[in-house]
């Protein structure tokens, strides 16, 4: 499902003045990261993904006529917006060449942009079951 979407997500988004962000909310075990796997792999990313959680972010190149970088992050460790000025999101996201998927994006949700913006529910309903809802 995930990588079929990543191929929509590019068809679909127009390139704006700003970076298109993926905002993935949900609890630990939800899937955010699991859904992150097969979006990447559906960009034609074929290094492993793995949730960046102690490294906050990692860039990856694709090969795309709207984006350029496909930046993986994960808010997890961070307290607030005034942490994300570590990792430079700011200008991350002023870069309309980008492609940002943000776990855990609740953390940082006043300095995201309300336009370019999808935000992606994960409930954790039992061991093999999710619920996604697309905002």
């Amino acid at each position: 499902m995930a990588k079929l979407f990543a191929k929509d997500i590019i068809g679909e988004f127009q390139v704006g003045k700003k970076a298109t962000i993926i905002a993935l909310v949900g609890n630990l075990g939800a899937g955010k990261t699991t859904f992150t796997q097969g979006f990447a792999e559906g960009l034609g990313i074929k290094e492993k993904i793995q949730s960046p959680t102690f490294v906050i972010l990692k860039e990856y190149k694709i090969t795309s006529e709207k984006f350029k970088h496909f930046y993986h992050i994960d808010c997890y460790r961070l307290k607030n917006e005034k942490d994300a000025k570590t990792i430079d999101l700011e200008e991350i996201i002023k870069n309309p060449e980008n492609l940002v998927l943000i776990e855990w994006a609740e953390r940082v949700k006043k300095i995201l942009p309300k336009k370019q913006l999808l935000t992606i529910k994960f409930f954790h309903i039992n061991e093999e079951t999710r619920k996604i809802v697309f905002n």
